[in-house]
């Protein structure tokens, strides 16, 4: 049998390639207008970055990770032995505590330095059951702001999200906008009380995941996918009922800023994302129609108290990460065209490849050093074939070379929408085509 791909994976190739290029070109332009520069980190880190940063208890330390072991740590693991800090690596999951850990071990961003603005592309690896929109290797695009403690940088990066999805062609008018706050160390310990005490109450009517997320982190259980479990939640307690003083006006600052710029939004009380990280501001875009169960195409929230948990210095932060293959079926539906295009401007079509081989050869060197995309035929095709080669590549232009024009001194062009034909110089074929 033909290998294949692993389970959960997929090559990008044609008009997916393009889409995920695209989209990273997108995210330079409309991000840089908010003053972010890309960085990239590594595919894998240390383990205890992401056990730190994420949260041990989370289902992406737990139970979602790709360890990485090299052949000496394999048999040190086959023979019970465990392995030390410095040679547990994983695959990275998400992208924020990669950039975390960068921006500590580079000072990139400090307690009274100026904020930090990142922004990264890539590929992450969870072992999840894949399903529509949901893969083991996935592709992000992220952003991360560090020093900013403001409700304005929240704000701002939400608003930068939805400017990145209107400018992919996401037809916003089947998305919402879900906001949320999750307290800080003020209140959220309390309010994480209650929560599993409600848990505890009604044990019996809740699945064993959320009866063990009460003693491991009983938020969670508001994320399960258990209908009935969603609807035993629903009576659970508020954060927006427990947030301390400062919280709350932290909150009400962000939806005054979001009323300001005339974006609409949902409160969703319910809204607490998947990680251990998350302070004060959550959010979440989704697709209203068309993506089923998993219609979250970006989302994310405020961590300031992740550096810290890093061993770092207190430096708030805020990002988001939006997914490509979510994006990709938003766009989809959307009616976006997703078309590989073109992948030649110009075919240079040989009548006898013996006589007039060398000949064009020359020119569709010429031709690429000139800057145009050419194209000319390796496997010996006839003429026909060839014009028909160059109407799989989407060549704009056909160069027909053959004994009797070479001899003239001339080459034909064929414009391939027209018809059209014309004789020009073999040496003003670059300047013809300019």
């Amino acid at each position: 049998m033909a290998m294949q791909a692993p389970k959960g994976t997929e090559d990008l190739i044609g008009a997916k390639s393009l889409a995920w290029e695209r989209m990273q070109e997108t995210a330079r332009e409309v991000f840089g207008r908010y003053g972010y520069e890309f960085m990239s980190t590594p595919l894998f880190e240390n383990t205890e970055v992401f056990v730190r940063g994420i949260g041990e208890a989370t289902d992406v330390v737990g139970k979602e990770m790709f360890h990485v072991l090299s052949n000496d740590s394999f048999a040190k693991v086959a023979s019970g032995l465990r392995l030390d800090a410095a040679h547990d690596f994983s695959l990275r999951p998400e992208g924020t505590a990669g950039v975390v850990r960068a921006a500590m071990e580079h000072n990139l961003a400090t307690p009274d330095g100026p904020v930090a603005k990142l922004m990264y592309a890539g590929p992450m690896f969870r072992a999840e059951r894949p399903q529509k929109g949901r893969l083991r290797q996935f592709h992000q695009i992220g952003a991360e702001c560090l020093g900013a403690p403001e409700p304005t940088a929240d704000a701002e990066m939400i608003i930068m999200l939805l400017r990145f999805f209107e400018a992919m062609g996401v037809d916003m008018a089947h998305t919402r906008l879900l906001i949320n706050s999750m307290g800080d160390d003020a209140c959220r310990p309390a309010y994480r009380d209650a929560v599993r005490d409600y848990i505890h109450a009604h044990a019996s009517e809740l699945c064993d995941e959320c009866n063990r997320r009460a003693e491991t982190n009983p938020l969670r259980a508001f994320d399960c996918k258990n209908e009935a479990c969603h609807e035993v939640m629903e009576g659970a307690p508020k954060i927006s009922d427990a947030l301390c003083d400062d919280c709350r006006e932290h909150y009400a600052a962000v939806k005054r800023y979001l009323d300001l710029a005339g974006v609409s939004y949902e409160e969703d009380p319910r809204l607490v994302r998947g990680l251990d990280y998350y302070t004060r501001t959550v959010f979440e875009v989704q697709v209203t129609e068309g993506l089923g169960s998993q219609n979250a195409i970006g989302g994310g929230g405020r961590y300031d108290k992740l550096m810290e948990s890093m061993g770092g210095k207190h430096v708030p932060g805020i990002g988001f990460a939006l997914g490509y293959e979510r994006t990709l079926l938003a766009m989809e539906a959307a009616g976006v065209e997703l078309s590989g295009g073109s992948v030649c401007d110009v075919y240079v079509a040989v009548v006898d490849a013996a006589t007039c081989g060398d000949a064009a050869f020359s020119i569709v060197r010429e031709l690429r050093d000139a800057g145009v995309r050419a194209e000319q035929d390796h496997q010996g095709r006839s003429l026909k074939s060839q014009f028909k080669q160059a109407g799989k590549m989407g060549a704009a232009t056909v160069i027909v070379v053959g004994p009797d024009e070479l001899a003239a001194g001339t080459v034909t062009i064929r414009d391939m929408e027209t018809r059209e034909e014309r004789a020009v110089a073999v040496d003003e074929v670059v300047v013809a085509l300019g």
